[in-house]
């Protein structure tokens, strides 16, 4: 357990983070805009703090071969160049939620998958909708998601997967060009990604048709209606063909979840992969502040230690995480954010320089605490606790991928 046991004091300015929704609010063209009206302050439930401790599985981690098929991609019944693609990607063996979904979606069949992130949800199901895109060149393909980073991250790995074949994609989600996306759109691409917000948007310029997707999926769907697009996403439903193949991605089965599901699917296939809250490759423990003035001291106590090479920090307000970063900027630290006052372009470039190590700090609110791959991440620090446990586990599931061992620090006080 980490304690604040200084034996110096530094200056250092104390910092008051505003409350308010994680993320930045978010207007109804869902683009994360500046709201600079005040609002009231929201009381934050304290989580108990024995939540946030737990040791790692091991402390030499091995990969997990129980989350791996013992067959590979080559054993599924989807195109050759799609193999070949998927193969150049990196892939050989599917994981549990891809070998347990991938043949039903191969069949046509509605299918509710619960996985937590990092399972690999996302090639479960890009790479049979692409091999049905490919065989039948009339399908479209509309995929809906809550943040616009997991948009772009879906279009990345769709282009990995679509190499060579001829097909099209349009990413529509706020914070970019509306007018590029609808030229985007003129050209029937077979595939749409977008956030709830720019989606409806372009419905009601008429210039998407859901009518013309046969094919649709909703990914983080618990995301989704946690931060309120529950009434975006049961418009889409509305407006979808009734003769359509439906894929309903969550890591949680809410009732309000289950409010969209008797609209949206029709005798799924139903598969939980969902196996315990957090990964056991994540060592998770607490550092306890005793004066809450003390917290940036402590942190920068924390990152100048040897181990600290990649690390994803987390706080409860954009407010607090821009003064967050400054400070830890004007201290000599390579560090970019993310959060709701920045734009697209931004927030898109402090993530691909934290990908690539060109900074070796990124801080963000709960904007990108789901769903986002990011290799190497060694540390997630939550300078301010989450609201919920489900937000924890979103959060500290950035690090220990891939086999590999990573570090969670929650500071309470």
């Amino acid at each position: 357990m980490f304690t604040d046991n200084r034996s110096r004091n530094r200056p250092f300015n104390s910092q008051r983070s505003n409350s308010g929704r994680f993320g930045g609010s978010q207007n109804n063209n869902g683009n994360n805009r500046p709201s600079f009206r005040s609002r009231p302050a929201r009381k934050i439930k304290t989580l108990d703090a024995n939540l946030f401790i737990k040791k790692a599985a091991t402390s030499d981690v091995v990969f997990d071969e129980s989350n791996v098929s013992n067959f590979t991609f080559n054993d599924f019944a989807i195109s050759d160049k799609l193999k070949r693609n998927i193969a150049e990607h990196g892939y050989i063996n599917p994981t549990d939620i891809q070998e347990k979904t991938v043949p039903s979606i191969l069949e046509g069949r509605d299918v509710i998958g619960v996985a937590n992130t990092g399972t690999g949800k996302t090639a479960a199901f890009l790479i049979p909708l692409v091999d049905k895109a490919f065989n039948d060149r009339s399908q479209r393909v509309l995929i809906v998601t809550p943040t616009r980073e997991l948009a772009v991250q879906i279009v990345d790995e769709l282009k990995f997967f679509t190499k060579g074949m001829d097909l099209d994609a349009a990413l529509c989600i706020g914070g970019a060009n509306m007018q590029r996306q609808e030229k985007r759109l003129q050209h029937n691409p077979h595939f749409v990604i977008g956030t709830p917000g720019r989606l409806r948007d372009l419905i009601e310029r008429r210039r998407l048709n859901l009518n013309l997707f046969r094919n649709v999926v909703l990914d983080e769907v618990d995301r989704m209606v946690d931060i309120g697009f529950i009434n975006d996403v049961k418009y889409f439903v509305s407006l979808l063909p009734k003769e359509r193949q439906s894929l309903f991605f969550s890591a949680t089965i809410s009732p309000k979840v289950k409010d969209i599901l008797r609209d949206f699917v029709s005798d799924p296939v139903t598969v939980s992969v969902r196996k315990q809250e957090t990964s056991e490759n994540v060592d998770q423990d607490v550092i306890r502040v005793g004066n809450p003035a003390h917290k940036v001291e402590v942190l920068h106590d924390l990152l100048i230690k040897e181990g600290f090479d990649k690390v994803l920090i987390f706080g409860r307000t954009k407010w607090g995480i821009e003064k967050l970063t400054k400070s830890l900027t004007d201290k000599g630290f390579r560090a970019a954010a993310i959060h709701g006052n920045k734009s697209q372009g931004q927030r898109q470039r402090a993530l691909d320089q934290f990908k690539q190590n060109e900074v070796h700090i990124l801080l963000a609110t709960d904007v990108a605490s789901r769903g986002l791959d990011i290799d190497n991440v060694t540390h997630v620090i939550n300078f301010d606790p989450p609201e919920s446990y489900d937000d924890y586990v979103h959060r500290i599931g950035r690090t220990g991928r891939a086999g590999k061992k990573g570090i969670a620090l929650t500071f309470v006080s």
